[in-house]
């Protein structure tokens, strides 16, 4: 007897789809981390709609109870900026339509996929069965226009359910996004809380205004108006592009020639690398780009590849904090005794340039901890989960001697690692840790060294202070009869006289080491 043969079907998921099935690879695995990941979302595209446009931020978040709703565990959270809006034609797409974003080009943004603000549309669909609500008001418009937008999940198109406009009646500009979703607030309350306070440490040139469900309103003032160079877009670099790539390139470039294409469609390519790429690769300068077979083109990467001489790519398209912004971020939340910060130099890995930037803080209102406390930051978004697995958690517990550099666990230490680049290493969609990158590494341990070793010098500074201190305040004890002393010796002299000339001569010597007069360090050391 024959067995029945089983036919298999195949079919196709749209993004919507694939997503739909999948919540957790992006960071919706349950209703505590969606609620987080909501917020996390909505408020990078809030700063990327304002920092990135010179704009001096204005976001102001709200998670409040669906009060019409009958389960108590529904919330509807709102995120406002004061940026450049977004105009009406890219509304509906750009909430109900999966990977449709304004970030797909070379140039760094918070977000990388298109991915995470639909991701929160989709999962409030999924729990609440409720439409996206979005407010926008572009920066040139007399008008502000209103969306209610749920996803065609089977299409991964939107659905426009309400839309309209009204006349502007002041200067607002920006856009207002409301979602509707099952979450837990009880949970993820203390993730929220801290993803805020590190958002307001790398970005102290933003106004940041939270209300959460139980009443409480959080503000996080603006300590500083300088704000990061925007990023400007720039051509991909000759090391970054792969065979796929170049294919594409060579089939949408509007060059004649193929020496013209590398020199348009490249960044650090001139005339003399042109003809040492093309003279290397065998392939004559004038050939059609159209025309390349794949053997030629696959001949012209890997011959690209081999190359040592291509100059690195520049950085313009990045927007790295600096040395001053990161350490008013850490003085206007942490309050330090001390507090460093330093920008590497770009970096290259795989043909995409990067920055590392780190800063330290130290004592004040930090508390003391068994090991450093890690803010970890890419492209200016807080990484709060997955910690253990990351980088900069590897290098700064296993890799720094801190002993070295004169701290002592406990202690109150903050360290901050910032990565920025067009390509971060991530180790997983949810976008939580970044990878062991030889290149990254290797940045990040020269960087905490440098503000290391500013530590060790302040830290060996105030403990001489210190014992500086400890001596006056044997010598001051010793000071009366040393002066009654002497008044024996030498009739004609008062011992007041001679105890206030001592003390004098203490204090002298104190305020070279910037410490108080003797009679305040004897108080303050009892």
């Amino acid at each position: 007897m024959t067995a029945a043969v089983t036919i298999e079907k195949f079919t196709s998921l749209t993004p919507s789809e694939f997503f739909y099935r999948n919540k957790e690879i992006a960071g919706f695995s349950n209703p505590s981390r969606a609620l987080y990941q909501t917020v996390r979302e909505l408020v990078e595209n809030a700063l990327d709609a304002t920092d990135a446009h010179g704009i001096l931020p204005i976001i102001k978040v709200s998670i409040k109870r669906d009060r019409d709703n009958e389960r108590d565990n529904v919330f509807s959270v709102t995120v406002e900026d004061n940026g450049i809006g977004i105009p009406p034609g890219h509304i509906p797409s750009a909430f109900g339509q999966l990977l449709y974003s304004s970030k797909y080009v070379l140039r760094q943004t918070r977000g990388m996929f298109g991915l995470g603000a639909k991701m929160a549309v989709l999962y409030g669909q999924v729990t609440t069965g409720k439409p996206v609500e979005v407010i926008s008001a572009p920066i040139n418009s007399r008008r502000i226009y209103y969306f209610k937008i749920r996803i065609d999940i089977k299409n991964n198109k939107p659905i426009i359910l309400e839309r309209g406009y009204y006349s502007k009646t002041n200067s607002w500009h920006g856009t207002i996004v409301k979602v509707y979703l099952e979450g837990d607030w009880s949970r993820s309350k203390s993730k929220i809380y801290e993803y805020l306070r590190r958002t307001a440490v790398i970005a102290p040139y933003a106004e940041l205004v939270f209300s959460d469900p139980d009443g409480n309103i959080v503000y996080f003032e603006r300590s500083t108006t300088k704000m990061p160079s925007p990023p400007r877009e720039v051509k991909p670099h000759p090391y970054g592009v792969d065979l796929e790539m170049m294919k594409m390139m060579l089939q949408l470039t509007t060059a004649e020639n193929l020496f013209d294409f590398l020199i348009r469609e490249f960044q650090c390519v001139g005339e003399v690398t042109a003809r040492n790429i093309l003279n290397n690769a065998g392939l004559p300068p004038t050939a059609n780009p159209h025309r390349l077979t794949l053997e030629d083109v696959d001949r012209l990467v890997r011959t690209i590849k081999k190359m040592r001489d291509i100059k690195p790519p520049r950085a313009y398209h990045l927007s790295y904090l600096g040395e001053e912004i990161i350490e008013t971020g850490l003085n206007a939340i942490l309050r330090p005794e001390f507090v460093a910060a330093v920008t590497r130099k770009p970096s290259v890995y795989e043909g995409h340039a990067f920055v590392v930037e780190v800063g330290l803080a130290y004592g004040g209102g930090i508390k003391a901890s068994e090991k450093p406390q890690l803010l970890r930051y890419a492209n200016k978004i807080p990484l709060l989960y997955d910690e253990g697995s990351d980088v900069s958690f590897k290098i700064v517990n296993e890799e720094i001697d801190w002993g070295y550099y004169g701290v002592s666990f406990p202690a109150p230490l903050v360290v901050l690692v910032h990565i920025c680049s067009t390509k971060i290493p991530y180790k997983g969609v949810g976008k939580e840790s970044i990878a062991d990158v030889p290149e990254i590494e290797k940045e990040i341990i020269s960087a905490i060294r440098e503000v290391a070793r500013r530590l060790k010098l302040y830290l060996s500074k105030k403990r001489k202070e210190i014992e500086e201190a400890e001596k006056a305040v044997t010598i001051a004890k010793y000071i009366p009869e040393v002066a009654q002393a002497l008044a024996k010796i030498v009739d004609s002299i008062n011992p007041d006289n001679i105890e206030s000339r001592l003390l004098k001569l203490l204090n002298q010597k104190l305020k070279a080491f910037k410490i108080k007069s003797v009679n305040e360090v004897v108080v303050s050391i009892e």
